[in-house]
């Protein structure tokens, strides 16, 4: 900043201006590169490896790898030989296919350290080698995507919509934390590969139409969330399940961290409702009933909970929603009993586990997992500040009732016993008004 000031002084405007926009340059270009390194930093972990040996199904791919993390591995090889196929059916609809890929090519480039810094754990493949995966990878994603949205894009023998289960299976390996690729690489290969006219969608709408089935609640609600805020595509799914309800302030800085099991709290008076909120998380309690929205228990439910629960304790936010959902279910289903009440309220739709395996969900999914402060503290304090409060000793009288078999008897003991003294008393009076006479 000397040398500009001195220029000024002798009329050297022009070097003045050329070394000032330099400099200007120079600092603007690391600020960049220092925000980008913070936002995506270490946004796809590894999963801990308790974790792993106590259910590597939920974690580890079992047909495609995308990303560095599983890639090269040998049960991998046949999917790989199809993402290339994929590759090239993308880049060769535009006649100079070198051109589009040198463009590719540069664009990672220059995306390579901040794609670099997304992963947690440093792998051992070269600069070249970690660029191809990028590509390879994610122009992968692209033409699936393009595919499964529009059918005239596919060919007869293609072994991922021929082959019964296979797009299933794809979506149960594309929702795991450590099979992700940078949203943002996948938008910039969008913007440079051929797209085909007939398609008008964008990258996230062509995701979205391929993961909705897989995300709890409403799919209109979720799609105007699944945009291109978001670090990777299972990052946009769990961004579909944030709660749009407030979080509800603690009164107590104690204050009960579950509630109790869905058949104790309607003993209680607490009755269930199913909510038709458009999101998962959005659960409330009000005139003693308590809101909440359906939820579909199928193979891959665990799997994404999981994952989703494992990208909230990676993330630096320190937010934990999906965790506290977790948990509160937990507490809420403990038995089959439990498991009967909900479904009956349709709050609970279970496809694919017997009623005794329910309670057992939840409980795996909590397993290992710290949950440093509930989202629905707030809540909790309200459900019990119900059983608590103003309640009339004739509702304190019926819960007990309802809740002890021994004091129903000897209440219905009472109530004979005053009847027949009630009733000898009568008899008595009117025996002796009979002698009067």
């Amino acid at each position: 900043m000397e040398q500009a000031t001195s220029s000024e002084g002798s009329g050297d405007s022009g070097g003045r201006d050329h070394i000032v926009v330099e400099i200007n340059e120079s600092l603007a270009t690391s600020i960049r590169r220092k925000m980008e390194s913070i936002s995506s930093s270490h946004s796809i972990c590894k999963i801990n490896e308790s974790l792993l040996k106590a259910n590597e199904k939920a974690y580890v791919p079992a047909k495609v790898s995308i990303g560095p993390y599983h890639h090269g591995k040998e049960q991998f090889k046949f999917m790989e030989e199809h993402k290339w196929r994929y590759v090239y059916a993308l880049l060769s609809r535009r006649p100079n296919l070198e051109t589009v890929l040198d463009d590719c090519v540069a664009a990672l480039k220059q995306l390579e350290g901040r794609a670099v810094s997304c992963y947690s754990e440093k792998t051992n493949f070269t600069s070249d080698e970690f660029l191809k995966i990028m590509l390879i990878d994610g122009c992968f994603l692209i033409e699936l995507f393009m595919k499964y949205s529009m059918k005239s894009l596919r060919r007869r023998n293609d072994i991922i919509f021929s082959t019964a289960g296979m797009l299933f299976d794809l979506r149960c390996d594309f929702i795991l934390l450590e099979n992700q690729i940078p949203l943002f690489v996948l938008l910039r290969l969008f913007q440079l590969v051929p797209i085909p006219k007939q398609c008008t969608f964008s990258l996230p709408e062509l995701a979205f139409r391929y993961f909705k089935n897989m995300i709890p609640g409403d799919q209109n609600f979720h799609r105007e969330k699944f945009n291109e805020e978001g670090h990777h595509l299972l990052d946009l799914i769990g961004h579909c399940l944030l709660p749009k309800y407030p979080k509800l302030p603690k009164k107590l800085a104690e204050s009960e961290r579950q509630l109790h099991s869905a058949t104790e709290l309607r003993r209680n008076g607490i009755k269930f409702k199913r909510s038709w909120t458009e999101n998962l998380l959005d659960i409330r309690f009000g005139k003693n009933v308590l809101e909440i929205p359906p939820i579909i228990l199928h193979q891959y439910t665990e799997s994404l909970f999981r994952n989703l629960i494992q990208l909230e304790h990676c993330s630096r936010d320190n937010v934990q929603h999906i965790t506290s959902y977790a948990f509160l279910m937990k507490s809420l289903i403990r038995n089959e009993k439990d498991v009967k009440l909900l479904e009956k309220r349709d709050i609970l739709i279970n496809y694919d586990a017997a009623e005794k395996e329910v309670p057992k969900f939840f409980d795996r999914i909590c397993q290992e997992v710290t949950l440093n402060e509930s989202y629905y503290d707030g809540l909790f304090e309200h459900v019990y500040g119900y059983g608590r409060g103003t309640r009339s000793w004739s509702k304190r009288l019926k819960r007990s009732y309802q809740r002890n078999p021994m004091l129903r008897l000897v209440l219905i003991i009472a109530i004979l016993a005053l009847l027949l003294t009630v009733i000898g008393t009568l008899f008595s009076v009117l025996s002796f008004s009979l002698h009067r006479l």
